[in-house]
């Protein structure tokens, strides 16, 4: 929901303190103008909250379907306290659209759940591009955000 009211840590919160952390961005190429702006909102932000370029890796890979299985091999390697998924995913004329967001949305969700992992879901789900461009920036660093807050959660619950 655009301008939802997402509650806000404040930055010295020690949750969104990325200084140890490791953490592994899998872009979709598909829509790349779109995703190359997540990507770069999203490194961005990582770096404001402290993590460093030598702990944070990308991935590209074709589009919003095949980011689950990249997820899941970086998973895999257990050296990432978190990840995020980015991509775009735009309507058009057939049931595809509703077929690539369920598939990849429910691909993200199953790979935080089965290696109980932080995953920040970025892929975007817009009705045309000038939705898509909106939400670039903003989405980006929410998923920075996100998974510094959840990578840190989590190693508190642990």
């Amino acid at each position: 929901m655009f301008g939802a009211d997402k509650g806000k840590l404040e930055s010295s919160d020690k949750r969104l303190n990325g200084k140890k952390l490791r953490i592994a961005i899998v872009q979709a190429r598909f829509n790349e103008a779109i995703t190359n702006a997540l990507a770069q909102a999203c490194e961005d932000e990582l770096r404001q909250l402290g993590v460093t370029n030598d702990n944070m890796v990308r991935v590209q890979v074709p589009g919003a379907l095949e980011v689950p299985l990249a997820l899941q091999a970086l998973a895999e390697t257990a050296q990432y306290d978190a990840l995020i998924a980015l991509g775009c995913i735009i309507r058009g004329e057939t049931y595809h659209f509703e077929l690539v967001a369920n598939e990849s949305g429910a691909g993200v969700s199953r790979i935080a759940l089965d290696y109980q992992l932080p995953v920040a879901n970025a892929i975007l789900t817009t009705e045309n591009m000038e939705q898509a461009i909106a939400r670039q920036t903003d989405k980006g660093r929410d998923a920075a955000r996100v998974a510094v807050e959840m990578a840190n959660l989590m190693e508190d619950i642990g």
